[in-house]
């Protein structure tokens, strides 16, 4: 039940959807990168992708100082229809702006 209730939780926000569907659909990126193209700030980037990572949505990747989040794979079938469900929402997906390179982020 706990983890239900995490998972449900963690969709309840719309910036979370917006950082779900973004990693959907360019994929692994560098927190560098997510906070450039969502234009958000780290602290407030990283308690979402915190809260995500928890409810089992995301994994992450340490390079050097640099944390890179992506969909967690293979994703439960609850959050896999989650996830196909965000798809077809009418999301404002910004373009992903690019600030890292070669696993080192430039800001």
């Amino acid at each position: 039940m706990e983890i239900f209730l995490k998972t449900v939780s963690a969709l309840n926000d719309e910036t979370r959807v917006l950082i779900l569907r973004f990693l959907d659909e360019y994929g692994e990126c560098c927190v560098c990168d997510l906070q450039e193209s969502l234009n958000m700030i780290q602290s407030r980037l990283s308690r979402h992708l915190k809260i995500l990572k928890e409810a089992g949505f995301l994994r992450v990747e340490r390079k050097g100082t640099w944390g890179f989040y992506a969909i967690r794979s293979p994703l439960d079938r609850f959050r896999t229809e989650a996830l196909r469900e965000i798809r077809h929402l009418e999301i404002a997906l910004p373009p992903l702006k690019k600030s890292s390179q070669n696993g080192a982020c430039k800001i």
